[in-house]
Parts: C-alpha cells; structure tokens; sequence
C-alpha cells in the first residue's frame, strides 16, 4: 500500500498563540511538542507519526529532544529524521527544532557532561539521525561543573558560528552558572534564546531560585517541561496506582511521591479544575500559560486523544484573582522547591 503525501492543515496557525522568546525576533507556540518518552524505538512509527503531524496541523511548530531520547538512545531523533524525510521536509522552515547534549549518551569519557569534543560529536550525530543540516536550537543540557564555563559556551558559539544552530540555549543550569553563560553567550554575539527547566504547579524551584526573572532579565525566554509532573498533575492517580502507569513502573516517577497530603492536594485541585470546566490537566497547562513570564511549556504525549485534551488549555487560559488564590493555598504545602 502507498502511503499517502502528508499535506499540513491550511488552517494550523489559526488557533495557536505564540509568544515572543525574550528579545529575540523568534515566536514560539505557547504550547511544544516534548520528544522525550513515547517518540523512540519502542513506539510503533504509526503512532509517531499520527502525533506529530496533528500537533503540527494544530500550530505546534516546535518539536523538542535530545540526543538520549528514546528510550533506546538517539531513536526519537531517528523518528523524527524519517518524519523529515516522509513529512516535513516540504514544511522545515516553519518547524523550529530543538535538540541538546549534556546527559549520558555512549561509552567513555567524551560521551557525556559539558566538553567541547562532546557537544561537537553529539549535535553532528544528531544532525545525521534528524536527517537536517542544522538545527534550530541546541542546548547545553547541564551545568559541568568540572569543565570550565568558558569551554562550554564558546563550543556554543562556534556551533552557531559554523551554521550548525541557529540559535542556543541553557537547560537546569544553576542560577550562578547560568548568570555567567547568559554574560559570556551575549559578550559573543549569540544571545541565550531559551532556558528549560521542570516548572509546573508543585514544583516552584525556577520560581523559588529566580530563574525565571533571571531569565526575563537577560532577554532570554522560559521554556517549561514536565508541567504535569509526571502524571501526577492528572487524573491518573486520583484513585490509586494504575497498573500501566509510571509510578507502577517505578521508572521516571515513584510510589513515595505520592504522600497522602500529595494525594489530598491533587484531589482538591481536581475539584478547582472541574470548577472551571477543565480537567486538572488542561488547568495545570492554563496556570503555565496564564504567566506571561513562560514563554512556552513542552508537553509529552502517548495519543493523539492527549495532545487535543491539552490544546484545549487554550481555550480557558485566564484565571481570576481567587482562582490563582485558591490554586496557591492548596499547592503550598507540597511544592517542591529543590532549593
């Protein structure tokens, strides 16, 4: 059977609403494709495919990974290189892609952290999984704390510099490293276009540790991942541990993160999310959405029937006063501020 040509929507930027990143001249969608969990070697390609191509035709115009992502190693970039090859090359200069290094990726002493030589080697590779000739953002994935700064950035630079990136950008740096790259990357003329760290209703750290303003102040946007915590910010575990889950898995998310307060606060939230006519998914990306401070917040998806549950943030991303209030009192006590 010939598969048929994708052809995007006509209407895909009709209802997105994208924010400018810092003072840059680029606009991101307030929502972002993460490439993270369910896009490598143990996804049927179908299932890749049909995602992809929905959130794009939905103005989701901006897909994130990274070299490790998978969960084999590399394999949602080379799902995402047979897209390119099989959708979107028609469409590459309305995607903006992103991609990093920093995280374990293979054997030996240059196959992780923050050398030159690795993030050379690893955005190269990426580059020939992807099937591109340069991406639109790469990432420092981490802070190094044993390879000097200067090191780091400048291979940042020289990258943009050689047409490799168009842009770069910082990811869970702390708050004094992250001053200095911010300082060193603008003192070469490639200005830091995003920060992405996990921010979402329970966990406050870029907020606690002044990393979003710090952000903002450096003319560098703010990009969230993991705004639903996991899962844990879902309906998912409102009524015990489903058996296909995460936390059953134990992998990314464990059974002691979910406390009986835990549990209280997520089920209170629930009730405030119904009273806005959403589920506390969709209200857990409204609360991300409604601060202008967050420039964009990448959501993970399983289906196609989860990307649409998200979109519909969109549609009620406003909160009033008592709402924010409400929201607040009921987070406090269980924020993870990772101070």
């Amino acid at each position: 059977m010939i598969e048929p040509v994708y052809s995007a929507a006509e209407n895909r930027y009709d209802t997105m609403t994208y924010r400018r990143s810092g003072r840059s001249g680029i606009k991101i969608p307030v929502l972002a494709l993460g490439l993270w969990h369910n896009f490598g070697s143990h996804k049927p390609f179908q299932d890749v495919k049909a995602m992809a191509h929905y959130a794009f035709d939905k103005g989701i115009c901006h897909f994130d990974l990274a070299n490790n992502y998978g969960p084999e190693y590399g394999t949602a970039e080379e799902n995402f290189g047979r897209l390119m090859d099989r959708s979107f090359r028609p469409y590459r200069d309305e995607l903006l892609i992103s991609t990093k290094a920093g995280w374990d990726m293979w054997p030996g002493p240059y196959g992780n952290w923050g050398s030159r030589k690795y993030l050379m080697a690893s955005l190269e590779q990426s580059l020939r999984r992807m099937k591109l000739d340069y991406v639109d953002v790469f990432y420092s994935h981490r802070f190094d704390p044993q390879t000097p700064l200067e090191e780091t950035m400048q291979a940042l630079v020289d990258i943009v510099r050689q047409g490799k990136a168009l842009y770069v950008g910082l990811s869970r740096y702390p708050y004094e490293a992250a001053q200095k790259a911010y300082q060193y990357l603008a003192s070469h003329d490639v200005p830091c276009l995003l920060y992405q760290d996990r921010y979402n209703i329970i966990d406050r750290a870029p907020e606690c540790s002044g990393l979003i303003d710090q952000a903002q102040e450096n003319g560098t946007g703010f990009i969230s991942f993991s705004p639903l915590q996991q899962g844990l910010l879902t309906g998912r575990y409102l009524n015990g541990i489903p058996a296909d889950s995460r936390m059953a898995r134990g992998t990314s998310l464990k059974k002691d993160a979910l406390t009986p307060a835990m549990l209280g606060a997520i089920k209170r939230l629930n009730e405030l999310a119904a009273q806005r006519g959403q589920s506390l998914a969709q209200m857990a990306l409204s609360w991300l959405i409604q601060d202008t401070r967050v420039t964009s917040v990448i959501i993970g998806a399983s289906s196609v029937g989860q990307i649409e549950d998200d979109l519909k943030a969109l549609d009620n991303a406003a909160f009033a006063h008592e709402e924010l209030q409400a929201i607040e009192t009921v987070s406090s006590p269980i924020q993870l501020k990772r101070l």
